[in-house]
């Protein structure tokens, strides 16, 4: 069954495995003692902390190991904030963050600190400046930004570098979260800490990384403890711990090559899903992304049903469809981006993936998508029965309403959507359909649907029960 959620969780590398069986013999011991089994467990474990630091561009003792990527976005916020607490209270990140950075935002807010969203466009990219200027607007000292370096959900490249240096000019320090980069190559620029995950690319589950530069202001916030720096309380994971540095190193040989062979993939697929299926939106920025993740969005397709078919078919892929999260809203990335968010699918290729699996996975799409869409009661694709017969008898039709009411009150997306798209026609050109619909997933879809459409979304305004969105007759 081909898995194709390698942005999630990667398979484990082979050369993890080994490392992991290895280390499981010879490094179960306490590092921290003298005696020869603890000795042994200090050489593993200052030998993977050389490779680690080496693959991401630090010194040894800049770097510790975390239970977990999450973990290391938390510490490292939390303590740069901290050290950094005479020079302000207010923090920068972007509005496609990962949602470790964005609850730890939440938790600065609630402790009286104060943040700033920096926007980004239709790609999912920040603008250039957007972080200097962020910095000039702040409405007081500014003591940390983040930036990832690449996106979790659509694959866009962040201007990290560029960032950094807007940082540096202000003498703010900069956190990269580069859990989906890394494997693929070093973060350039001037990065101040740097966090990531090695389960991303390949290596055991909880297992995090986070570098803190030397000359960073930066103070632990929880009970002091004597390993790692003082800066990740605990026992070390030391097998998992040596797994993730091996496989860190083997991702890194492989990376040229792997990403050569896998971007050629995901431009195939990139170009044929559009033609394969109507009404689709492939999202994110088609030049500056990583080379193993794609993802698209389906019109009138619920996502959870898309992903089921698409298991049954023996596909495994994610969605940031609103309809798929525990939340019921969709997802902050394709929301800040302003695009379409219904029958969301994210192909992310792990390493090896097979030619023929991705030839399989255009061949069953289509099927997949026409299905879910015809139980839905979808409109049929723009052109479809163009060319059906005219009736030989017709009957006088009535004018068309200038405006009417959709009531979609209760309705998850797409239906909302899809049942606008049943009634445009029935008001002239000029005329306006008014949609009635509380699923937060409708804010994003609706304008969506009418730049896809070539409609003109005239905006919305609150109504009993949920949200009025009026769409405006174009075409």
């Amino acid at each position: 069954m081909p898995y194709f959620d390698a942005a999630s969780s990667a398979p484990l590398h082979p050369v993890a495995r080994q490392a992991l069986l290895a280390a499981l013999d010879e490094g179960w011991a306490d590092p921290s003692r003298l005696y020869r089994e603890g000795r042994r467990a200090r050489l593993l474990l200052d030998a993977a902390r050389e490779a680690a630091a080496e693959a991401v561009g630090c010194r040894p003792d800049e770097l510790v190991f975390t239970p977990s990527g999450t973990r290391a976005v938390h510490d490292g916020i939390a303590g740069a904030l901290a050290g950094r607490r005479r020079a302000g209270r207010h923090l920068i990140v972007s509005a496609v963050e990962h949602s470790s950075v964005l609850h730890a935002a939440a938790a600065h807010e609630a402790d009286g600190g104060t943040v700033t969203e920096v926007p980004v466009d239709r790609t999912g990219r920040i603008a250039p400046g957007a972080y200097a200027a962020a910095l000039r607007e702040a409405p007081g000292g500014v003591a940390l930004a983040c930036l990832q370096s690449a996106n979790h959900e659509v694959g866009t490249v962040q201007p990290v570098a560029e960032a950094a240096e807007e940082c540096a000019a202000a003498d703010v320090p900069l956190l990269v979260d580069a859990a989906q980069s890394l494997g693929w190559g070093p973060v350039e620029g001037n990065w101040s800490l740097l966090t990531a995950s090695a389960h991303k690319w390949g290596g055991p589950a909880g297992v995090g990384l986070l570098a803190v530069r030397k000359g960073v202001r930066f103070r632990t916030v929880q009970p002091a403890d004597e390993r790692e720096s003082g800066r990740s309380p605990g026992f070390e994971n030391l097998p998992a711990i040596v797994a993730a540095a091996a496989s860190l190193r083997a991702v890194r040989a492989e990376a040229a090559a792997e990403a050569e062979r896998l971007r050629g993939l995901v431009e195939r697929i990139r170009a044929r899903v559009p033609e394969l299926v109507p009404d689709v939106e492939v999202v994110g920025d088609p030049e500056r992304r990583l080379p193993h993740l794609v993802t698209f969005s389906c019109l009138y397709v619920d996502g959870e049903a898309l992903l089921h078919e698409l298991d049954r078919a023996e596909f495994s892929v994610s969605s940031g469809s609103s309809c798929t999260s525990s939340t019921l809203t969709p997802s902050h990335v394709l929301r800040a981006m302003g695009v379409l968010s219904e029958g969301n699918v994210r192909v992310s290729l792990p390493r090896g993936t097979a030619e023929a699996d991705v030839d399989r996975f255009l061949e069953a799409l289509p099927g997949v998508v026409a299905g879910v869409r015809e139980r839905l009661g979808a409109p049929k694709p723009a052109g479809a029965g163009a060319e059906a017969a005219a009736d030989p008898d017709p009957e006088p039709k009535p004018e068309p309403e200038p405006e009417l009411v959709v009531d979609s009150l209760g309705k998850r997306c797409p239906i909302p959507v899809i049942e606008l798209a049943k009634v445009i026609g029935e008001v002239p050109v000029g005329g306006v359909v008014t949609v009635l619909a509380d699923d937060e997933a409708a804010r994003l879809d609706i304008p969506a649907w009418c730049e896809m459409r070539g409609q003109t979304y005239e905006g919305e305004r609150p109504a009993e029960g949920g949200v009025a969105y009026r769409v405006r007759r174009r075409a």
